[in-house]
């Protein structure tokens, strides 16, 4: 039997060898939340187009200025209005994001000035420049402010509209097909026979895929037989851009998903180094990318979080980038290590050490409920209390 590829290089490996599978389409900047944008975007403006006022007060020449001297007010400005340039020797009365006059080299807060019958009084001396945003301050013609491959959130939105733009050039949305197996799983909302458990892999990994924006077009469930687990993957190959599947791919005698991807297509990779989630299978099928999760549902969060997430991101267009991770003290220690990448689900104690969750079945999604993120164990090593490890939040994912 060949070794178990190492997790670091199985996970390469799905890197190079996954790319583009849609195609681009202009989108109305309205609906572009979580689109992904197939090309960089350049500001045509500047923002802000001029010079404005970063909080209410007086505008003036910084060489009027003169401790206790009077300027009378020669105009004031609100947002949204043309000024006239500074008169010499006097000052404007302007308002937060009020563009400024002509002539005018600094904003004095209202908290500092002084009005009187004379004019308004200055006595603490500003800077030149105090108090103004200056135009461009935060985008330059010409100047890269998204790159191809962003996925746009509601902050994006916001620039995009500063700059004036309606229409984005994104990628039409992934395709994604998801497989379920097994003859033990029947849907929620049916009574339980002797044997059975419900199907919570779907479900999830349904949920999986449309929280990081993809669609589900199809979603299938066959029992253990070869013809129908052919029939069901030539059926999503039709119909997807991606296809994702749990359980199946161990070497079970109805194990028969390893056996249908090599009638239908190539195995790329099978079996990785890391727990859970070792008989994970990527292959294509007619042509079409497929990545085989196993069915202990653990086992397929976590290869989802690690693997399926990198394959839909590169197939989608978007940037692919390895979750953030964070130094965490270990909480706790044992002796023992494996030949795997260990993703150990933890939370913080108070010190904010991470403690391991007493459950760390491949079978049990309740720890990852009541747990933080991933305490990652390299291949080989033993968990000493007190030493840094990886830390990766499931927000990361």
């Amino acid at each position: 039997m060949p070794p178990l590829m190492p997790f670091e290089e199985a996970l390469k490996s799905l890197q190079e060898s996954s790319k583009t599978l849609v195609q681009a389409e202009n989108c109305e900047l309205g609906n572009a939340l979580n689109r992904i944008l197939c090309e960089d975007v350049l500001a045509q403006c500047y923002v802000p187009p001029c010079d404005n006022s970063a909080m209410d007060g007086y505008a003036l020449r910084y060489e009027d200025w003169q401790a206790d001297k009077a300027l009378s007010v020669s105009q004031y400005i609100a947002a949204g209005s043309a000024p006239d340039p500074l008169q010499a020797g006097s000052c404007a009365r302007i308002f937060t994001g009020a563009n400024i006059p002509a002539g005018a080299d600094v904003v004095i807060m209202q908290e500092n000035a002084q009005v009187t019958e004379q004019g308004v009084i200055f006595a603490q001396q500003p800077k030149r420049h105090d108090n103004i945003r200056p135009r461009g301050q935060d985008m330059s013609i010409g100047q890269t402010v998204l790159r191809a491959g962003t996925k746009i959130k509601a902050m994006h939105i916001g620039l995009l509209s500063s700059l004036g733009l309606t229409k984005v050039s994104v990628y039409q949305p992934l395709k994604v097909g998801i497989l379920t197996t097994g003859d033990e799983l029947v849907p929620t909302g049916h009574t339980l026979e002797a044997g059975q458990i419900y199907n919570s892999n779907g479900p999830m990994l349904q949920a999986l895929v449309s929280q990081l924006g993809y669609q589900v077009t199809c979603a299938l469930h066959v029992k253990d037989e070869e013809q129908a687990t052919l029939d069901a993957l030539t059926k999503l190959s039709q119909e997807c851009d991606v296809i994702l599947s749990s359980g199946g791919v161990s070497v079970g005698e109805k194990d028969y998903v390893t056996q249908c991807l090599e009638q239908l297509g190539q195995l790329h990779l099978w079996k990785i180094a890391i727990k859970p989630g070792k008989p994970l299978v990527h292959a294509s099928v007619n042509g079409v990318p497929f990545l085989g999760l196993p069915g202990n549902p653990s086992s397929t969060l976590v290869t989802f979080h690690w693997f399926a997430r990198t394959l839909l991101a590169a197939s989608a267009g978007q940037q692919t980038a390895r979750p953030k991770a964070y130094p965490v003290t270990a909480g706790f220690s044992r002796n023992k290590s494996i030949g795997r990448d260990e993703f150990i689900r933890v939370s913080m104690d108070e010190k904010g050490s991470a403690i391991a969750h007493r459950q760390q079945s491949s079978g049990a999604l309740l720890a990852a409920c009541e747990s933080l993120g991933y305490l990652h164990i390299k291949a080989g090593e033993r968990i000493e209390e007190g030493k840094e490890y990886d830390f990766y939040p499931f927000s990361e994912f």
